[in-house]
């Protein structure tokens, strides 16, 4: 059996695919990695080419998560039958290990129990325009040092036994919570002004196209050029945060684990994602990663 298959779907994001590439494609190999092209996009084609690209139509329609979510759960479900672990989720989250550690992601999956899912705790790189003004194109960390807690994505996003995840991929029908000190996932959204909004550009003009609001489309509000607010000043404002002393969030999984519980009737399972406000310097020794 093969150690570990990656899933995702994307529609023309090209910077965040890229990275998705170098990082999954590199050290996974690209046989190993599943991309869906919504809209059968030629650009997505020709850059993952060698991996497995499934095509689906672009149709704008309503409650558009439900059925990615949906594709994503059958798809992955199946591949879990083939690999001892699946990691699935949006083309700009990417999991990574710290370097640490002294292993690699795939150094580390091949050790790691297969009975279980993992959350990586979410980290959203941002872009200090203030400071920052090197390109991301070829390398993210690096060129971006600074990164926030972000609890809306630390997601169930290794799954190595039977489980369901939910819309958005934010919980898992799974009743136990396994968050590796050396694992976190890398929100990619704010990485970089420019991919940021041109991101945002492609998504509100999809929205546009779809004509019902962001309830109706069982999409975050974020699609819709209402909901967006003023880029500069959303990146201007990472400036504010307030900077946190090292780098150690053990206190961060402890919360996860004391709040972990049944999400309602639902049979999925949640922790509570509380705001933090603070921004970390990450470490040098994850320069290069991605």
């Amino acid at each position: 059996m093969q150690t570990v298959a990656v899933v995702t779907m994307v529609r023309d994001d090209a910077f965040f695919l890229k990275a998705w590439l170098r990082h999954y494609g590199e050290m996974f190999g690209r046989q190993n990695c599943y991309v869906i092209n919504h809209g059968y996009g030629e650009e997505v084609a020709e850059l993952a080419k060698g991996c497995n690209i499934i095509g689906i139509p672009g149709d704008p329609h309503k409650n558009f998560d439900v059925k990615r979510w949906s594709l994503l759960n059958n798809l992955f479900g199946g591949l879990r039958r083939y690999y001892k672990h699946v990691i699935v989720g949006d083309v700009d989250e990417l999991v990574v290990v710290d370097p640490q550690a002294g292993v690699n992601l795939l150094q580390w999956l091949e050790k790691a129990d297969t009975d279980r899912v993992y959350t990586p705790v979410g980290l959203e790189v941002i872009h200090r325009i203030d400071i920052e003004d090197q390109p991301a194109n070829d390398m993210i960390l690096g060129p971006r040092r600074h990164v926030r807690v972000a609890p809306h994505y630390s997601k169930p996003s290794i799954v190595s036994t039977p489980a369901k995840l939910s819309r958005g991929g934010h919980f898992a029908q799974y009743s136990k919570l396994h968050t590796p000190d050396e694992l976190y996932l890398m929100h990619l959204k704010f990485c970089d002004f420019d991919a940021y909004s041109g991101a945002m550009d492609r998504r509100n003009a999809v929205s546009a196209e779809v004509g019902v609001s962001f309830k109706q489309a069982s999409i975050g509000r974020h699609w819709f050029a209402t909901e967006r607010g003023e880029d500069r000043a959303v990146f201007e404002g990472f400036a504010e945060l307030p900077m946190q002393e090292g780098f150690d969030l053990r206190a961060v999984r402890r919360k996860m684990h004391r709040s972990f519980k049944a999400r309602g009737d639902t049979g999925f399972y949640e922790f509570d994602r509380p705001n933090y406000k603070g921004q970390y310097v990450l470490p040098e020794r994850f320069n290069g990663i991605f």
